[in-house]
């Protein structure tokens, strides 16, 4: 693999620097306070459930036939009717019976495999409990180990290979996000702590792991993570607002209310806070990184910009991030949710009380949210990335230039330099130049005056 082509943010004033320690440290500090207190320590065990025994197998041989002709019923519901039969020959893998080969039905029903020979499945082992040595076998579903193993190997490689030692950075940030998931956010939503404080914190330890071992511990990161942790406060801010606003409970999904049957003491309403908050964080990581890097690469690029023009500058290229990040929120959760809208479809009522019902108001409510945090995000981060750059450089002066004077009171940055202007040329010779043969360099003014080969790409000259 090449070498890193990327150039890192200029170090800041050693002032700057220590602002922004002391406005970071504190907030890591309170969030690491905040995640031990609500650290899950009685979180409760999973209900012991007997789930019938499964095998891996592979499938040595299919046989087909007719299904039977069964006699039709007036209350038979849709899809009832087997549409498949015969069976299927599977040899054992593992677990007692391994090397066994055991015939199994034909699966069938709605969502049922469809099997060939060579497939690798799964097998469940059933036993009749009036007669324990009669034991039936049935082909659950598809082995999705290896190809999901595969994927995730590929997935990697492409990062890494890409992003080399910042791809192999955010690989170790996205195992440290889904780690604070598994073993605080979601213990602790189970052992009974607010869904919305839980989900804020974790959201927090998520930033601050992410984007400093992604991006470096750099004021450019920290300019993103004070960004990032005002628009998630100002998100959860705004959905506590909505939700209140619009009565919402929470049971607006089928999930939430079999959530409820196995857990009655869960906060639903606090639960779809905390989805608001999560499913926020990974799309305002990518707008605030974009803001602080954008007035980094503009400060760098024209060290004359003032304060006011960086801003402004850096925000309309955020302008442009959000068009396009909106639609990115809105299609990912339709995308989630294509059942729900083909649901809807289907429905006899009128379109205003479909909107108005609480499983696609919930929907709503969770884009709008995500979405006035994202635009907060813009405006904030950009803010704060410009008073960072522009710190310890000349004052500007009252002409729109630069004044050069350094300030006393910071560690000031070399005055800047008056952008290098094209050499003029006469009307003249231009025209000559444009209508001389270019296969002649002394029939123009570019020949003579050491002009690049016309033969020669100019993109590098500009």
């Amino acid at each position: 693999m090449g070498a890193d082509h990327s150039r890192p943010a200029p170090p800041a004033p050693r002032r700057v620097r220590r602002i922004l320690v002391a406005a970071v440290v504190p907030l890591v500090l309170g969030t690491l306070v905040a995640a031990l207190l609500l650290w899950p320590r009685d979180a409760p065990t999973p209900a012991d459930v007997s789930d019938p025994a499964r095998y891996h197998g592979t499938v040595t041989r299919v046989v087909s036939e007719a299904c039977p002709a069964l006699p039709e019923t007036p209350e038979e519901a849709p899809g009832a009717r087997p549409q498949r039969c015969g069976t299927v020959s599977v040899r054992v893998e593992d677990g007692p019976a391994a090397g066994q080969e055991v015939v199994t039905p034909m699966p069938d029903g709605p969502g049922a495999p469809v099997v060939e020979a060579g497939d690798e499945v799964v097998l469940v082992e059933l036993t009749d409990p009036a007669d324990p040595a009669s034991v039936t076998w049935n082909i659950a579903e598809h082995q999705r180990g290896m190809p999901l193993i595969w994927l995730a190997l590929v997935f990697a490689a492409a990062i890494v290979v890409f992003g080399r030692w910042r791809g192999l950075a955010a690989l170790a940030g996205l195992a440290a996000s889904f780690a604070i998931l598994l073993t605080f956010v979601l213990p602790g939503i189970s052992a009974g702590r607010p869904p919305l404080l839980v989900a804020v914190v974790g959201a927090a330890l998520i930033m601050f792991v992410v984007l400093y071992l992604t991006h470096g511990v750099t004021a450019q990161t920290s300019v993103a993570v004070l960004g990032t942790l005002g628009s998630l406060v100002l998100t959860g801010v705004l959905g506590v607002v909505a939700t209140a606003a619009t009565h919402l409970t929470g049971f607006g999904s089928e999930d939430a209310t079999t959530l409820s049957m196995f857990q009655a003491d869960v906060d639903l309403h606090g639960l779809l806070l905390a989805g608001i908050i999560i499913g926020s964080l990974g799309v305002l990581d990518d707008v605030t990184v974009t803001q602080a890097a954008t007035v980094t690469e503009l400060a760098h690029a024209n060290p004359g910009l003032s304060r006011l023009q960086l801003y402004r500058a850096a925000t309309r290229v955020g302008r442009a991030h959000i068009a396009s990040t909106v639609n990115t929120i809105v299609l990912a959760y339709a995308g989630a949710s294509l059942p729900l809208l083909l649901l809807l479809t289907a429905d006899s009522r009128p379109v205003s009380q479909i909107l108005t019902s609480e499983f696609l108001a919930q929907e709503i409510v969770r884009s709008a949210v995500a979405t006035l945090g994202l635009i907060a995000a813009v405006p904030l981060t950009t803010g704060l990335a410009a008073v960072v750059t522009t710190a310890g450089r000349g004052r500007p002066a009252a002409d729109g230039g630069t004044d050069t004077t350094p300030d006393p009171t910071a560690n000031a940055l070399p005055a800047a330099t008056p952008a290098t202007r094209r050499p003029a040329h006469d009307r003249a010779d231009v025209l000559r130049a444009l209508g001389a043969d270019s296969s002649d360099p002394t029939a123009s003014p570019a020949g003579r005056r050491g002009w690049p080969d016309p033969d020669r790409s100019t993109d590098s000259a500009w």
